[in-house]
């Protein structure tokens, strides 16, 4: 394996007005991207309402959450490959419409299978929805600069809807049922799809001999290592994101609002990471971006051993260190990682890059995902004879907090060592990437 860091130029390949981005790029892109991780820390508070209302069967409940990601994860390989060729204004155009119909056919659903056929469709749009964002913020201006900047909005967007999620949608359960949060999503996306046409159209010509989906872009370290952070943070952070709502619920008794508030210490963050990121690089020396993403991998993992206080009896007090945190350790990379990768490859490539980078991320937060409640639901029912109650306990049903305390602690206990692993295997990539400019500088000299 070599590593590949020679970069050609980021220049857009239609020089024309349609390829130029206008006041409408950022604001139409925005809203839409917002969406998308509003999804999936949202959509989590609700699970303890849908299994109320629909059923509370851990398979039909976890691909809620799951078939949303599942979908994203494999379709970003499919839309990066798609945009490289049809363009990345058209991708995003399709993965909002069809945003927009899968939101609506979740609010409608009567059943389990619908909404998480209706969520797996969703996944398949919030797939086109970000590659064809990131290709277009990568493509649409020359500057790094420019790059830098957009790329820590679009990540405070995605910060912002992690923040709020939980949040927005306790209070929309609790004021319009589950039914209201999927009603809420469909509304912001058709409105960035009703002006959608006003992005630049970019595309790129496809170069001869150039494959499908290029996974030898993973040959480049410095591009694998960026990848591999967004992996830390699926095992590290997102389940905690994800599945923390159910746990307060099941061990503190919390309500879908009461949650969805207390959520805030690890929520914040992850705006304000963005934001602290791109102004410390701007001003500070020594905060490259690598420095960055070691501060992160070192929150993630001290985070997460703090959350292992999490207990029935214990001052919830205690958790708030360790959610603020965990939030700057997602926080700190977010758009970081998007720029760095993507900035890593030819331009032709960004599309695909921007699939596999995603796929990556994606694909790692369906597996943990599904583990870690694969896992909590089996810890469970190892110490609740009723299959009924234990599932109505996994799924955040009260009266059973010490069951649930313990088998939280077990697969947390996991995911910070899994966290960790993926830590090292970055900081050895980066060594290597390092030696490797080295090398050839000295080659070249």
């Amino acid at each position: 394996m070599s590593s590949t860091t020679e970069q050609t130029p980021q220049t857009a390949a239609v020089p024309d007005q349609t390829a130029a981005p206008s006041k409408f790029t950022m604001p139409v892109i925005l809203l839409a991207v917002f969406v998308l991780p509003m999804g999936i820390s949202g959509t989590s508070v609700a699970l303890p309402q849908i299994a109320s209302d629909l059923g509370s069967s851990p398979t039909l409940l976890q691909w809620v959450v799951n078939g949303f990601n599942a979908a994203f994860a494999v379709f970003t390989l499919v839309w990066g490959v798609l945009s490289d060729r049809m363009g990345y204004k058209r991708t995003f155009i399709a993965g909002a419409g069809l945003m927009v119909v899968a939101s609506v056919i979740s609010a409608a659903s009567t059943n389990m299978i619908t909404v998480d056929v209706a969520r797996t469709l969703a996944g398949v749009a919030g797939a086109a929805i970000f590659t064809g964002s990131s290709a277009i913020l990568s493509n649409a201006h020359t500057s790094p600069e420019a790059r830098m900047r957009n790329f820590a909005i679009f990540g405070a967007t995605i910060g912002l809807g992690l923040a709020l999620g939980p949040t927005l949608a306790g209070l929309i359960v609790d004021w319009a049922g589950w039914r209201g949060i999927f009603l809420i999503y469909g509304i912001l996306v058709a409105i960035s799809f009703a002006f959608s046409k006003k992005l630049p159209d970019i595309r790129h010509e496809r170069t001869p001999g150039q494959k499908i989906v290029d996974f030898s872009l993973l040959r480049n370290y410095r591009f694998l290592a960026m990848s591999l952070v967004p992996v830390a943070a699926a095992i590290g952070f997102v389940t905690l994101m994800t599945y923390l709502p159910v746990a307060l619920s099941a061990i503190r008794g919390m309500s879908p609002a009461q949650a969805g508030l207390f959520m805030l210490p690890m929520s914040i963050p992850v705006l304000l990471g963005p934001l602290l990121t791109g102004r410390l690089i701007k001003s500070v020396r020594r905060a490259t971006p690598m420095t960055m993403i070691y501060v992160s991998l070192v929150f993630l993992v001290v985070g997460d051993i703090g959350m292992l206080l999490l207990d029935p009896h214990k001052p919830l007090v205690l958790l708030v260190l360790p959610m603020i945190l965990l939030g700057f350790s997602f926080g700190l990379p977010i758009g970081l990682v998007d720029a760095e990768a993507i900035g890593s490859v030819p331009p032709q490539n960004s599309g695909t890059a921007a699939g596999v980078l995603n796929f990556l991320r994606l694909g790692s937060e369906a597996v943990v995902i599904g583990a870690y409640s694969a896992a909590l639901t089996w810890l469970i029912g190892r110490n609740i004879a009723d299959s009924n109650t234990a599932n109505d306990v996994a799924a955040g049903a009260t009266g059973h907090a010490a069951v649930y305390a313990n088998a939280f602690h077990w697969v947390l206990a996991a995911a910070t060592i899994f966290s960790a692993l993926t830590a090292i295997v970055i900081a050895v990539l980066h060594r290597a990437e390092v030696r490797g400019n080295a090398r050839r500088i000295a080659e070249a000299g």
